[in-house]
């Protein structure tokens, strides 16, 4: 018995696009992810030495909260302060060591431009072991 040939023979697509999404999950599935944070520029904390030193001596501690302005409270190791008096006490910590850490203490809802402000001074006095923390 002979074969009627097809007028329009047709191509079933459908194992294969079973099998080329079999291919995207497994490809998906075993990529290795790229480790993000090894490539964050962030400088860690040295670990502590042996010996001890009274910490409000060697830390400068600049608070930052709500002020009566738009441009926020600064307060230099507890006492408010205006910029320029800010960036005049920074820069007599920077004449005396580069390497003075710098804690700065944001409230909740401080302004950003006082951040700003305490990072520029910071910056312009050379001083770069600086802190952010929130209250």
């Amino acid at each position: 018995m002979a074969r009627k040939p097809q007028e329009n023979p047709t191509l079933d697509m459908t194992p294969m696009i079973d099998v080329v999404f079999e291919l995207i999950i497994f490809f998906v599935v075993t990529i290795k992810q790229e480790d993000i944070f090894s490539k964050l520029n962030a400088n860690r904390p040295a670990p502590a030495s042996g010996q001890s030193t009274n910490e409000s001596d060697t830390t400068v501690t600049i608070e930052i909260g709500r002020g009566p302005d738009a441009n926020g409270l600064l307060v230099y190791n507890k006492r408010p302060v205006r910029r320029s008096e800010l960036d005049q006490y920074l820069r007599d910590v920077a004449r005396t060591s580069k390497k003075t850490p710098i804690i700065i203490k944001c409230a909740e809802d401080s302004p950003h431009k006082a951040l700003v402000d305490a990072l520029d001074i910071c910056y312009r006095n050379q001083l770069f072991s600086v802190s952010i923390f929130t209250l």
